[in-house]
């Protein structure tokens, strides 16, 4: 039960955290520079978040459910260990492979000449990547270990409350009324809580006793995986290193503003930002006993 009491106040922060942020365009005007910096962090842990906690998670995961199976007798181990090798692989691959489709669907359909489906496009192109992030919230709860758990939780935060900064200062480019903007940013942020409390009931322990050949978490941790390293190496970094007028590669340019010029790559103090957002995982998971 507690671990329930844990996700349901981790979501509630995330729900405030996210809709707050969004919020800030609309009442103070926050520097380029500084939500740069906080971007390219949460583009750091978002990698180092995918590839030293939800990566070895969800494999530790998968493995565990198939132990008692192996036990018992020695000959299927290779075939069952087999089968799960394939496992992960795929299921990586289909995280990264379904955020690539989300991301191209959304920039086809931001190259419409109805400026009210662009902003309708962008909403729901973000509000698809934050429910891929409910589902390793939701995912990374079912583990029982409360430090990966909080990772997660924060490489999320740091990635949806510039994303949710993004939409609105877009959305106000666009020239929608505030109280339009504020639909578009709770629907954002109530995406990531919705589908991490949908994934969390949704694989609990009932479901797991009936999904016995894999387990659903380690399946769900690996496909979110695969979402974090696109989000991260192909939607914020790009967009970092050659900077254009907003913060999410997932927001059409908005029209009449330039895309800035000249050397596009990170500052060192950027780069050393993002190192330690990447290592920062790393280092809170090194305790860390399976």
């Amino acid at each position: 039960m507690d671990e329930t009491i844990v996700l349901v106040l981790l979501v509630l922060v995330m729900l405030v955290g996210s809709y707050v942020a969004g919020s800030i365009p609309l009442n103070v005007s926050m520097s380029e520079d500084k939500l740069q910096k906080v971007t390219v962090f949460g583009a750091g842990l978002l990698v180092g978040t995918a590839l030293a906690v939800i990566i070895p998670e969800g494999v530790r995961a998968l493995f565990s459910e198939r132990v008692p199976l192996v036990t018992k007798d020695y000959t299927p181990e290779p075939a069952g260990h087999s089968d799960l090798h394939s496992v992960i692989g795929i299921s990586l691959v289909l995280g990264f492979v379904f955020m690539l489709l989300v991301d191209q669907l959304s920039s086809r359909y931001n190259d419409a000449s109805n400026p009210t489906e662009k902003n309708i496009t962008a909403t729901v192109g973000l509000v698809v990547h934050a429910a891929a992030d409910g589902i390793a919230l939701g995912a990374a709860a079912t583990t029982s270990h409360a430090d990966v758990e909080l990772i997660v939780f924060l490489a999320i935060m740091l990635h949806k409350a510039p994303a949710a900064f993004g939409l609105v200062t877009f959305l106000m480019h666009a020239g929608l009324d505030r109280n339009r903007i504020r639909k578009h940013l709770l629907i954002f942020s109530c995406a990531a809580p919705l589908l991490a409390l949908l994934t969390y009931f949704g694989i609990g322990n009932e479901s797991k006793q009936t999904l016995s050949d894999f387990n659903a978490t380690g399946i769900a941790m690996l496909f979110s995986a695969g979402t974090f390293l696109y989000v991260a190496t192909v939607h914020v970094l790009p967009e970092l290193t050659h900077s254009h007028s907003h913060t999410h590669a997932l927001l059409p340019m908005q029209e009449g503003v330039a895309p800035k010029m000249g050397y596009g790559g990170l500052q060192l103090c950027e780069v050393l930002i993002l190192a330690i957002g990447a290592m920062l995982p790393v280092i809170l998971t090194m305790g860390h006993e399976h």
